[in-house]
């Protein structure tokens, strides 16, 4: 195990390096890229009788110039910079790194990030890693959290279902489940705001922020309280959104599993019906949930918690991930996804390793071999 463990992290740099090659090739082809949003910008200023257009790329010198480059830079003129002085625009070009050419801007960005050195946001004046350590503490928050009550609820719900299978909990149950997979999970959010949060009836819980502004003169289980107070209304939309695929998945994989031999036999010797569930079944159909797992943390952790940040005013990484998006604050954007590429391998590795202390009879060498 130890040697298939050793394979996949060193399986891990090849393929960080062409998903981050891929996608930097994929932004030199988008338009609209950080150059040509500030000329814009220079250009509205210029438009409005602003003629401090010289000391704003002075000024833009605290924006930072050390972004991996991505975009659209070379020798062909940019949309809508008609009218400055080329000058101007070859300092602009210097101040986000686009003056270098794009094999040198590539082979900089691999060099610095294999040292997690993701350079500065262009818009933001700080170091993307900074920036990124500083919205941590809510995306974990809400990734963790969320993650570990839809498997406590999920898994055991599904077994329960599966067992039970056709009677009246079955039947209700599923009810409540295709209502939470039908519903998406904005929407329980603004139903929780509205509802519990001040929108129109009760204002039992916050709607802004992680803690509250007196967090710090709290005792530690006041500031126990506070934390988990700040988290319940964004966590339960998580959950609640997010609990009816595992259910079901896990009870399909569990009646799966009860329809075989192996388990009739179990039974046939005698054996309790909760050791033949634990003992025989729980492992064998416990693996496809295994499997499941980096993607649904990764999911969960990121892309599926950005309209519940907007919602509940939380600073996390997938606000910051879709800002950098939209403002083409490349250093960020890489950097986000270098470090969620990095986790979700990791992660899966994790899952293989999980595989064998559920079913020992996995055996990865022995597939390779």
């Amino acid at each position: 195990m130890a040697a298939y463990i050793l394979r996949r992290l060193l399986l891990i740099v090849p393929t960080l390096i062409g998903i981050m090659t891929i996608n930097f090739f994929i932004v030199q082809a988008a338009p609209g890229g950080p150059v040509e949003q500030y000329i814009a910008k220079l250009r509205g200023q210029a438009s409005s009788g602003v003629s401090r257009i010289g000391g704003a790329v002075a000024g833009g010198e605290a924006l930072g110039s050390q972004g991996s480059g991505q975009g659209a830079a070379g020798k062909n003129p940019y949309r809508g910079a008609q009218g400055l002085d080329p000058e101007l625009i070859k300092e602009i070009e210097r101040l986000y790194g686009f003056d270098k050419p794009m094999h040198e801007r590539y082979w900089k960005m691999l060099k610095d990030y294999a040292v997690f050195d993701f350079g500065e946001s262009f818009f933001r004046g700080r170091p993307v890693l900074d920036l990124i350590v500083s919205k941590l503490p809510v995306s974990i928050s809400l990734g963790v959290w969320s993650t570990l009550l839809i498997y406590a609820i999920s898994i055991p719900l599904g077994i329960r279902k599966a067992v039970r299978h056709g009677t009246r909990f079955d039947v209700w149950s599923s009810a409540a489940v295709i209502v939470g997979n039908a519903i998406p999970v904005f929407l329980f959010a603004v139903l929780l705001v509205v509802l519990f949060a001040g929108g129109s009836y009760f204002k039992w819980f916050p709607l802004r922020g992680l803690t509250s502004d007196d967090w710090a003169t709290l005792t530690m289980a006041g500031k126990v309280l506070d934390y988990f107070w700040h988290l319940c209304l964004p966590v339960t939309a998580l959950v609640i959104g997010g609990f009816a695929t595992l259910t079901m998945l896990t009870k399909n994989s569990f009646l799966d599993e009860i329809g075989k031999q192996y388990v009739t036999t179990a039974r046939a010797k005698g054996l309790e019906e909760g050791r033949v569930l634990y003992g025989h079944v729980f492992r064998n159909a416990m693996l496809i949930i295994i499997a499941g797992f980096p993607s649904a943390f990764i999911s969960m952790f990121f892309t599926g918690s950005l309209l519940i940040e907007v919602i509940f005013s939380l600073d996390g990484l997938g606000l910051l991930g879709f800002e950098s998006t939209i403002t083409r604050d490349y250093p960020v954007m890489f950097g986000t996804l270098y470090i969620f590429t990095l986790l979700g391998l990791v992660l899966k590795l994790v899952s293989d390793v999980t595989y064998t202390l559920v079913d020992p009879r996995i055996d990865f060498e022995a597939r390779e071999g």
